[in-house]
């Protein structure tokens, strides 16, 4: 990708997340057909609260179902790392913010569930096929 491009997505994102944060979800919370949301974790080796942005592809049994895709990168995303060692997250949606409980799919979920996600936004299969680990889902359940 080229620097031009690299830094226009960081320049949107920014203006996204502003936006979505100024209005505590209410404005910018739909991207390519999916719900927006921002998850606020706590960090697994700093304990300090980071929030991020992420889109919902799938509800499921009244749950969210995030993809921990990190956009195809070998690496886990922070976030999914996070929630690993500290499972109980912050979600502002639509403007409210909720406690919930997330979890990583096992394998046989994920298999399930993993159709759909990939029928909402095509490019999770992409960045499944570049990817060397299993992109793992996440559900997040109310308290």
């Amino acid at each position: 990708m080229s620097a031009w491009r690299l830094v226009r997505n960081r320049v949107l994102v920014t203006v996204h997340e502003g936006l979505f944060r100024a209005s505590r979800g209410r404005l910018g919370s739909r991207i390519v057909g999916m719900d927006v949301i921002m998850i606020t974790t706590v960090g697994a080796r700093s304990q300090r609260r980071r929030r991020t942005m992420l889109t919902v592809p799938v509800r499921d049994r009244g749950s969210l179902v995030l993809v921990a895709s990190n956009g195809g990168n070998p690496r886990e995303p922070d976030w999914c790392a996070n929630l690993r060692v500290h499972p109980e997250v912050e979600v502002t949606e639509h403007g409210r913010t909720t406690t919930m409980v997330a979890n990583v799919l096992p394998s046989q979920e994920r298999a399930r569930l993993w159709p759909q996600v990939v029928s909402v936004y095509g490019g999770y299969a992409a960045y499944q096929e570049r990817s060397p680990r299993e992109i793992p889902l996440v559900r997040l359940t109310r308290r």
